[in-house]
């Protein structure tokens, strides 16, 4: 499966674009994400390290995803270390949060870092 496979037909982001915006959020994961919660069927919560520019980095991009993927709702809280982020979705797009996409990026989480778990 690439890695804009699961994006749903609900996004409006052109097709070429997608691997880009993918590309984007793992990088921000990959360097910044300490912890990931399944807070509900339909809500992940992010917790990811603050640092210079960080803050603004995640409202760019969740202003973007919002734009094109109107089914995910976002709240950001910022903090002095860590940076919050509440994703919700509707039941229709309850995959966009579930194993499939999470658990690649869980995986190539734990390999690098070792401290990573998903369902």
């Amino acid at each position: 499966m690439s890695d804009s496979a699961w994006v749903p037909q609900s996004c409006t982001l052109p097709t070429e674009e997608r691997p880009l915006r993918v590309a984007e959020w793992d990088a921000l994961f990959s360097e910044r994400l300490a912890l990931m919660t399944r807070t509900g069927p339909l809500r992940l919560r992010l917790d990811m390290i603050g640092g210079p520019g960080v803050e603004e980095q995640v409202r760019d991009l969740v202003q973007r995803e919002s734009g094109c993927c109107s089914f995910f709702a976002f709240t950001l809280t910022p903090g002095k270390d860590l940076i919050g982020l509440d994703i919700s979705v509707d039941p229709v797009h309850e995959a966009v949060l579930g194993p499939r996409r999470a658990g690649r990026f869980l995986r190539g989480l734990a390999v690098s870092t070792g401290c990573a778990s998903g369902r």
